[in-house]
Formats: C-alpha cells, sequence, structure tokens
C-alpha cells in the first residue's frame, strides 16, 4: 500500500477530503482508520456515503489498516489515509506502518482542548502524541485545505504555550 497523504482530520471523510484532498494527492482509495467508527454500523455507512463515487473508501480498525498495509496484495494500492487523531498514527507506526509526514487538518474542539488554529483543537494527550510523532522523525503540517499555505506544526504548539 501506498500512502499518498496521511491526514488527521477527527471528521475522518467529509467534503474536504472526498472533494479536495483525494484529488489533490491523487490516490484512488479513502481509508478512514479508526477504531470506534469501524465497529458503528451507522457511523460506518455514513462515511462511506460522503465519499466520492469513483474512489473506493473503507472504514477500517488500526490493527486491520496495518494488515492491509503490510499484505503484499495491496502494493499498487495508492491510499489517502485519514485517522481520528495523533494516537492514532502512533498506533499505525508501532503496527509497523511506515509514516514519515501527517497533515494536521482537523480536530474538533471540546472541553480541555486548547485551540490553535481555526480548524485544530489540541488535548493534552495529544500534545504528547505530537511530541512522541515529532521525536520519532514525523514532519507535522498544519493545513486545512490544499489551497491554504501549510505551516510546522510543532512551531504551531511552542507559540502556543504547549510544549
Amino acid at each position: 500500500m501506498k500512502i499518498k497523504w496521511l491526514r488527521i482530520d477527527s471528521r475522518l471523510i467529509h467534503g474536504q477530503v472526498a472533494n479536495n484532498w483525494v484529488n489533490h494527492v491523487g490516490a484512488g482509495t479513502i481509508i478512514a482508520a479508526n477504531d470506534s467508527a469501524a465497529k458503528d454500523d451507522l457511523r460506518k455507512t455514513l462515511l462511506l456515503q460522503v465519499a466520492p463515487g469513483r474512489t473506493k473508501s473503507y472504514v477500517m480498525s488500526i490493527d486491520k489498516t496495518a494488515r492491509c498495509y503490510k499484505n503484499p496484495s495491496y502494493d499498487n494500492l495508492e491510499v489517502l489515509l485519514v485517522v481520528e487523531n495523533p494516537t492514532d498514527v502512533l498506533r499505525l507506526i508501532d503496527a509497523g506502518v511506515e509514516v514519515t509526514q501527517v497533515n494536521v487538518g482537523g480536530i474538533t474542539f471540546k472541553e480541555g482542548m486548547t485551540l490553535i488554529s481555526e480548524a485544530v483543537s489540541v488535548s493534552p494527550e495529544d500534545v504528547e502524541a505530537f511530541k512522541e510523532l515529532d521525536k520519532r522523525g514525523v514532519k507535522l503540517t498544519l493545513q486545512q485545505l490544499p489551497n491554504t499555505g501549510a505551516s510546522d506544526f510543532m512551531n504551531r504548539l511552542k507559540s502556543k504555550k504547549l510544549i
């Protein structure tokens, strides 16, 4: 499996991913890798309905995504991979998925989180996971849409005095 783009977006598959990012990166497949969505038939159905008809789309657990990544049958599959949070990225890496770059595009605000951009909020647990990703050499960029500028995510955390 060739991961053309890995994006953190708590909404997983939605308009920005289905219409903008998949075309921008040239992926023929979208995989939403998330344990809770994979177990929730209604949520899975809704996520798959949003995906464009010309693009194969799947909602899978983190473990199943890692197994598919390592399966030689899927070597030519070009994927836009979407996860809900940075901990899921760490779990993918720990399961053997090679990750060198992550686009942080949207994490919905909840109580106890810090807003760091118009579309991204982080919890203390997220910050720790991002620090670990950075420590492992993963390049983290903040970018909501393909036509907006990308910025260094760790610099954003520093500017907000979160690290």
